[in-house]
């Protein structure tokens, strides 16, 4: 099981306990679903809540002949605008899982911030770098031959962009979490350059593919930058 078959299960049931072996070692998915769970758990406190019953005037008992004298709109007390509340609360809860694994960007540099703002738990500081066995799994020897020489790989994870299952993998800068992406079918005419919220990157064509690197705003990304092209072993 991959995160998205894990993501897409727990979204149409997060009581769902399938996956036990891929969600003990990822941390996206456990937060993916620990998200799913507390939604649910508000949205059943939201539908216990007792409603009092709306009761709609028979037109027997409106003055017909004379409209002014209609009774006043009446207004909603606390319960009936928390039933609302709930209301709104399902129907969103009900988009975010018909919707929440088909979101479309209008561009791919504009889903890479998007998937960064989704994980900032990867971006932790530690000096703890994932084992061999686990960046092997995520980073298969036809995709590239990485090691810890780039910078401390402290975390790796597969992902999903444009729907294609790609490594995620998080380095230790010199000034915090270097993000890399490495996408082997994802091709991009040139250079595009990266820039949010005190962070700037790149995504560099590579071949038939390419790599997003992102970091600090004041980080130096261009020695990472060439040990990770390096590294690449698809079709260049």
């Amino acid at each position: 099981m991959n995160c998205k078959d894990y993501k897409q299960a727990i979204a149409t049931d997060p009581s769902y306990n399938g996956g036990e072996v891929h969600v003990a070692e990822c941390a996206a998915c456990q937060a993916y679903r620990d998200d799913m769970q507390a939604l649910e758990r508000k949205i059943e406190k939201a539908l216990a809540l007792k409603v009092p019953e709306l009761r709609i005037p028979e037109l027997a008992d409106i003055d017909t002949k004379n409209v002014v004298t209609l009774p006043a709109r009446r207004r909603f007390t606390t319960p009936t605008w928390l039933a609302v509340a709930a209301t709104v609360v399902v129907a969103a809860f009900v988009g975010i899982r018909m919707y929440g694994n088909d979101v479309t960007y209008p561009s791919l540099s504009a889903e890479i911030l998007a998937h960064l703002d989704h994980e900032p738990y990867a971006l932790r500081v530690t000096d703890v770098p994932v084992s061999d066995k686990k960046l092997t799994s995520v980073v298969p020897a036809s995709i590239a031959n990485l090691n810890h020489d780039a910078g401390l790989i402290t975390y790796a994870q597969t992902c999903v962009i444009n729907g294609k299952d790609i490594p995620h993998l998080v380095i230790q800068g010199k000034r915090g979490p270097v993000t890399i992406l490495l996408m082997p079918d994802e091709m991009v005419d040139g250079a595009v350059e990266l820039h949010g919220e005190s962070i700037n990157g790149v995504i560099l064509p590579v071949g038939r593919g390419s790599i997003a690197i992102i970091g600090e705003s004041d980080e130096n990304l261009q020695d990472i930058q060439k040990s990770v092209v390096n590294s690449v072993v698809w079709d260049t």
